[in-house]
């Protein structure tokens, strides 16, 4: 089963690659990268046609960006395509499917196929050193801002229930403060999709510079949590209409959580089964 490890040229600074190239080969090429989404399915001569060129001036400059193949450079602006995606495009994407198909089971087949990708791309051995170190942890900090927030609550929730030392940082003056006083003996979660929030990669970086063990909760390798985790987890949350969706995410975490429990299972029964009695005969829940 695949890894989630990034490939070679997934953090590749196009920008320098770019500076590099001719006056003429940098008109060229800007438009692909500042627009991918309409050229990521172009072949090569279909790509030159749009663009008035040659199909051989077009690998001239693939490989002058640093990509082997022009399947490796599609690759990269399919990657472009996720991380820069904006609410409008994904409502123009799902438009002309919209009038012949049921926009609501579209997003159930949408739901299923970032689930599909999940499951074909994830190595769940992963977990195992993972949730070592989240044990031997002095805290876990998990940090997600705005829709993110609502994962990083939903994470921490759990870590909570199984006697974790975890906290939850959702806002940038929490973020911030937060990461300063981490350590060499704590782990952060940071979990960010497409470009990346500010606050939730600022606050990365610092735990970084402070020596905590970070872990990564993306949808692209061009995430900036790439070039800054130890290790990162890829899920994705491609939707057909305005929101983000985070059934992919959350089943992640789900099976997160699940070996998180079962590495140290004795613990966690012990856990459970104090929890059983309270949801047996706690005040706080309902009856009639």
């Amino acid at each position: 089963m695949a890894k989630n490890v990034a490939p070679a040229n997934a953090t590749i600074n196009l920008a320098e690659r770019i500076e590099q190239l001719s006056a003429r080969r940098q008109e060229i090429i800007r438009p692909i990268l500042e627009h991918p989404r309409e050229y990521v399915l172009l072949s090569v001569r279909a790509l030159a046609r749009r663009l008035h060129t040659d199909p051989a001036t077009i690998v001239r400059i693939v490989h002058g960006l640093g990509f082997e193949t022009y399947k490796h450079f599609q690759r990269h602006l399919h990657e472009l395509s996720l991380a820069f995606a904006t609410s409008l495009d994904t409502m123009q994407q799902s438009g002309a499917a919209a009038a012949s198909n049921p926009p609501a089971r579209d997003s159930l087949f949408r739901d299923l196929k970032n689930l599909q990708a999940l499951r074909n791309s994830l190595d769940p051995e992963r977990f195992t050193p993972l949730s070592k170190r989240i044990y031997g942890a002095r805290r876990i900090v998990i940090l997600g801002g705005d829709l993110a927030a609502v994962l990083a609550e939903y994470l921490g929730y759990h870590m909570n229930l199984l006697g974790l030392p975890v906290v939850v940082a959702s806002s940038a003056g929490t973020i911030t403060h937060t990461v300063r006083s981490l350590t060499s003996k704590d782990l952060v979660i940071a979990i960010t999709f497409r470009r990346g929030l500010r606050q939730t990669v600022d606050g990365l970086q610092q735990a970084r510079r402070n020596g905590a063990y970070c872990v990564g909760i993306a949808d692209t390798y061009l995430s900036p949590l790439a070039r800054t985790c130890h290790e990162i987890f890829l899920a994705s949350v491609e939707s057909i209409s305005f929101g983000a969706s985070y059934v992919a995410p959350i089943a992640l975490f789900n099976a997160m959580l699940t070996a998180i429990g079962e590495f140290r299972r004795s613990r966690t029964m012990e856990i459970v089964r104090q929890v059983d009695e309270e949801q047996r005969k706690g005040s706080r829940w309902y009856t009639s």
